[in-house]
């Protein structure tokens, strides 16, 4: 099995560099869109429960069909892959960053109004640091639900590891199914490792 790993080496790192790449650029789209979907809906609670279902409900829906849906529109490829998994991950992490902020200590708010803290200062000062541990566990699904849901993007011509995983299912060649799962979970466990460090950094930070 290493044998075979060593002669297709460049096929695997190619695909495995693909695929960090799809992660990688989903996680930041995500990010940068859920946070200014949480910051306009954050001040209206009924807005933010329906918002938080809508995605709820996307979220259930096959990745396959929502593929197949966006194919007329973006094509196959990458762009695609990523419009589809963007998406997906803001179920994840807008539940995860309203609730965190939401669940802020209500005395630590009045306390702040009462220092004359603004809503961007109580926002920014309080609410996200304290509510960080959460943000990032919603982090943390987005990017493991990423990983997995990348490889069915490879249907699309999206590339990254499923296109290893599937060659491997449509030829039953035993070494590339089990090389694509392993490439896969470290991916995984690479990006659960570092997110975990950057949240005890940024928890210290907050504590001193």
């Amino acid at each position: 099995m290493i044998a075979y790993f060593i002669k297709y080496s460049d096929k695997f790192y190619n695909a495995f560099w693909e695929h960090i790449q799809i992660v990688v650029m989903t996680l930041l789209i995500s990010i940068i869109f859920a946070s200014i979907i949480t910051i306009l809906i954050l001040p209206y609670k009924k807005v933010t429960n329906i918002v938080i279902q809508l995605f709820g409900a996307v979220y259930s829906i096959p990745s396959l069909a929502i593929f197949a849906l966006l194919i007329p529109v973006l094509g196959l490829g990458r762009s695609t892959a990523i419009s589809v998994l963007v998406v997906y991950n803001q179920f994840l992490l807008i539940r995860n960053i309203t609730a965190g902020i939401n669940g802020v200590d209500a005395s630590l708010i009045e306390a702040a109004v009462g220092m004359g803290m603004d809503r961007w200062q109580i926002l920014y000062k309080i609410q996200i640091p304290l509510a960080f541990p959460l943000i990032m566990a919603g982090i943390r699904l987005a990017v493991i639900s990423t990983i997995g849901i990348a490889t069915i993007a490879a249907t699309i011509n999206a590339g990254g590891l499923g296109s290893i995983l599937f060659e491997g299912l449509r030829t039953v060649n035993v070494y590339k199914i089990i090389w694509g799962t392993i490439l896969c979970a470290l991916i995984a466990f690479i990006a659960d490792i570092g997110l975990k460090t950057l949240e005890k950094l940024a928890v210290k930070k907050v504590e001193i």
